[in-house]
């Protein structure tokens, strides 16, 4: 046996060895996917069936292809500079830079990246004077988008009212726009290759002729037009080797489609799957854990992960009182794992959302552990977060300059650049901070009390370079003046509630099509402040503003130093550690509340789930909450259904437990209840039991008029539950609605 597959086993041989024909093989986590993809193009080259000409492989990621390009010149003495071997994007560009005649381009087209693209977009929409606050540019760069990835033109796409019309409108425009400027955009990459090889017969029969085999990777995240495009470009001789995982399809919302599977199961008449489920990564425990969740998903290729390793540890499991507890007790076990040897890099922290970060990166900061955020920003270093604060500190101070300049025009009020170093020059004459030039220039007269809003009048001095920006820089100087004048008589996290809905920010992010997250990171600033006062004991915006500047960053690792890994599941996928915690396991957060309201929603949910498991080699935590900030308020959470899905055999708590039971039906599953009991600390976990508002046995009704310590006088508005796990919903004059349990809430009837 070649010394190229002897250390194969039988089902990776199978894969690597198979005659021409197209495959799809069903590649379970760490089963050595790309060992086997890699392998598989140096045995075809090896044994004489193919050149390396003959090959074209395909892989989602630049740093993918490398790696499979710099694994196959470790296997063979060939020059692979020469090979087809990149992303979608990146084959497809290469495809058309040599025919860029026929692709009806010029020879030397520029690519347009996203940021590119929102700016062509952007200066369109102005050009033809439509609203962005009707029509935010993102969400028409989304439009446009995703009907290139649908394969369709402007003039193919259906519309059925007013707006989309619009839409349509407007993606005509930027289609002729981009013509013109002799650029395309990474969707129109893929769509004008398309299109090239539809059209062209002659060109389609060059490259059906020259691959005589096709190799795709991560075949789950294809989408629709990345399908059509493989199997027009396959036609019926190439040998298409399709390797993917459909329970690792995590990528949905950027169009991944995993009915490409089925599909291409069908289209290509595959009589065999074959399943990799050998794994190499993780114990045994871990992978039980994953095969148990995963099979609550219907429509599955089906494959059940093992390994030879051995059962390992069970998986611990921390259900903590509040966010900051469950924080501090990652922070405890870091300093554990330290101490018995692990790496810092070895260990990673995931999470489902960005948002989720603050608190954890705030007991990072406080325990000085070294960490970094893997394929994201650090909390208070993302854009949505610096332009809030940006907004907060000329409240506090009007004269700093950075602040102003970078929420002069954020959300769009129509001050443009030239305005901006107009006032600037103004500045530098003055001698003075910009708020005073604008002083200068902008005089508001008007009196600003605390109910003006944000409609103070404010009348700008004559100038008459000033004429165009005016209603704009009127606008701000009376939004900011207002701001100041309410936020004066406000606590501080309602200074930030305030600040987010009258600076528009908040309303900016929500038209965003996928501004959900930034929207989520805006929601927990609020509940950074609350922290903070609820900690520091003080309500000024000035501390708070010293706060964040302190915790931006400062303990973030700098290059090549070892640091805890922060990062979302999504960024998670296709890395590996030796220890893992996946925090905030609560329903709403981990299963999302947005997957409840998409077809398919809950069943990705469960993927991720089962991405984050299977991202552990020796060690694996699970942790939830049962209290946890949310705009500004606690909110009180029930357990995730994943961590029932989990048998209790595999499952090890790390505090005193008593028995609560929770039934299926609480999540809507569809399925019957099974008694099934999970032990949960002697706090007590605050289930969704049977509705108690028309109990006997409570003391507490609906209306009923209470006192709480903290919060004072309320009103009950909700009740539910029993026994230990009763709660109610009251909601207090001061400060809002809240969930409290009433174990612990000692209220008093009024």
């Amino acid at each position: 046996m070649s010394a190229l597959i002897s250390e194969l086993n039988p089902e990776q041989l199978e894969a690597v060895t198979l005659p021409h024909q197209s495959a799809l093989v069903l590649a379970g986590a760490g089963s050595g996917k790309t060992r086997v993809l890699t392998t598989r193009i140096a045995y075809l080259i090896q044994s004489g069936q193919v050149s390396p000409h003959g090959i074209l492989a395909v892989t989602f990621t630049n740093k993918a292809a490398k790696e499979m390009l710099v694994r196959i010149a470790s296997m063979l003495p060939i020059d692979t500079r020469g090979m087809w071997v990149g992303t979608f994007h990146g084959l497809c560009n290469r495809m058309l830079r040599a025919h860029h005649q026929d692709a009806g381009l010029p020879q030397a087209f520029q690519i347009l990246d996203s940021a590119d693209q929102l700016a062509v977009i952007k200066r369109l929409l102005k050009a033809l004077g439509a609203d962005d606050e009707k029509f935010p540019p993102r969400q028409v760069q989304w439009f446009i988008n995703n009907a290139k990835e649908e394969g369709l033109r402007a003039s193919q796409v259906e519309t059925y009212d007013d707006f989309a019309r619009k839409m349509v409108e407007f993606y005509r425009f930027y289609e002729q726009q981009c013509n013109k400027e002799g650029v395309v955009d990474f969707a129109e990459l893929l769509l004008r290759s398309y299109e090239l090889l539809t059209r062209n017969e002659h060109l389609r029969e060059h490259y059906r002729g020259r691959f005589d085999h096709v190799l795709v990777d991560e075949f789950q995240d294809t989408n629709r037009l990345q399908y059509k495009w493989l199997k027009l470009l396959a036609g019926n001789r190439a040998a298409v080797f399709a390797v993917g995982d459909d329970d690792q399809s995590i990528y949905a919302f950027r169009g991944a489609n995993t009915g490409n599977m089925k599909d291409f199961e069908k289209d290509f008449r595959i009589s065999k799957i074959i399943k990799l489920e050998q794994n190499y990564r993780s114990h045994g425990n871990i992978l039980d854990a994953a095969n148990t969740l995963i099979r609550n998903n219907s429509g599955r290729l089906g494959k059940n992960l093992w390994t030879s390793e051995g059962h390992g540890e069970p998986i611990r499991v921390y259900n903590a009182p509040t966010d900051f507890d469950e924080a501090s007790f990652i922070v405890e076990e870091v300093k554990s794992l330290r101490a018995e040897g692990v790496v810092l890099s070895q260990i990673a922290l995931l999470y489902r959302s960005n948002a989720q970060s603050r608190v954890l990166e705030h007991a990072l900061f406080n325990a000085s552990l070294p960490y970094r955020v893997y394929g994201g920003m650090r909390f208070f270093e993302r854009q949505e977060i610096k332009h809030a604060l940006a907004y907060l500190r000329l409240i506090a101070n009007p004269e700093d300059d950075n602040a102003l300049l970078r929420i002069i025009n954020f959300p769009v009020r129509g001050i443009g650049m030239r305005s901006v170093e107009q006032l600037q020059d103004e500045a530098g004459r003055q001698g003075g901070s910009l708020w005073a030039a604008m002083g200068h220039k902008y005089r508001g007269d008007a009196a600003f009390g605390p109910n003006s809003g944000d409609k103070a009048q404010v009348r700008l001095e004559s100038k008459p370079w000033l004429d165009k920006p005016k209603k704009g820089v009127e606008g701000f100087v009376a939004l900011i003046e207002s701001m100041r004048q309410v936020c004066e008589k406000l606590p501080l996290p309602e200074v930030v509630e305030h600040m987010l809905e009258h600076s528009r920010l908040a309303a900016y992010y929500r038209a965003e099509r996928e501004g959900a997250d930034r929207l989520e990171n805006l929601n927990e600033l609020i509940n950074a402040a609350t922290s903070f006062v609820h900690e520091a004991e003080d309500d000024s915006l000035t501390a708070f503003l010293s706060h964040a500047s302190l915790e931006a960053g400062e303990h973030q690792a700098g290059g090549g130093q070892e640091a805890l890994q922060l990062m979302t599941v999504h960024s998670a996928k296709g890395l590996e550690f030796h220890s893992v915690f996946l925090s905030g396991l609560e329903e709403g957060l981990f299963p999302h509340d947005n997957s409840r309201n998409e077809v398919g929603g809950v069943e990705e949910e469960r993927r991720l789930m089962y991405v984050a498991v299977t991202r552990a080699r020796r060690r694996l935590y699970l942790s939830f909450a049962q209290s946890r900030m949310l705009h500004g308020q606690t909110r009180y959470n029930i357990p995730s259904r994943f961590l029932h899905e989990i048998p209790d055999s595999l499952l090890k708590w790390l505090q005193p437990v008593q028995k609560v039971a929770i039934r299926n039906e609480d999540w809507g599953t569809g399925r019957k209840g099974s008694g099934r009991v999970i032990h949960e600390p002697g706090h007590g976990v605050p289930a969704r039991p049977a509705d108690i508002r028309d109990s006997a046995a409570s003391q507490w009704r609906i209306g009923q008029n209470v006192t709480h310590a903290r919060f004072g006088a309320g009103v009950i508005v909700n009740c539910e539950g029993h026994g230990a796990d009763s709660r109610v919903e009251v909601r207090f004059g001061r400060t809002g609605t809240k969930w409290l349990l009433l174990e612990y809430a000692k209220l008093t009837p009024a």
